[in-house]
């Protein structure tokens, strides 16, 4: 079942973690970020996931805007994800999470004294 968002919201950072949630979508974004990505091929790049939940996740994004699907008329057919404009504008966003997961990573193999509680 798709959850439902709430435009309406005071808070833009609530908004944007509403369409954001979801265990693989920030996942999803990022390697669309490198350009389009083939259903099977994001499938392989995501291990663990499920068909069902690529297939939830991918139709929430879609249907924010934040993505399109494009339907090749092959046999088979060929289906595509690539980063819509609004899509597109999350690039720095998920390359200064990606720069922080980085530096995080550094610092905690450097200082293994560090709580992680």
């Amino acid at each position: 079942m798709s959850k439902s968002i709430d435009l309406e919201s005071n808070c833009p950072m609530n908004l944007t973690i509403n369409i954001l949630s979801g265990k693989w979508k920030i996942a999803i974004l990022w390697h669309l970020s490198r350009g389009t990505i083939r259903f099977n091929e994001l499938q392989r790049l995501l291990t663990n996931i499920t068909q069902k939940t690529l297939t939830m996740q991918l139709r929430e994004l879609e249907r924010d805007g934040i993505i399109y699907r494009e339907v090749y008329p092959e046999s088979p057919p060929r289906v595509e994800y690539g980063l819509t404009s609004i899509g597109e504008s999350m690039k720095p966003i998920l390359s200064a999470m990606c720069d922080w997961g980085k530096g995080y990573k550094k610092l905690i193999n450097e200082d293994n004294s560090v709580s992680l509680l």
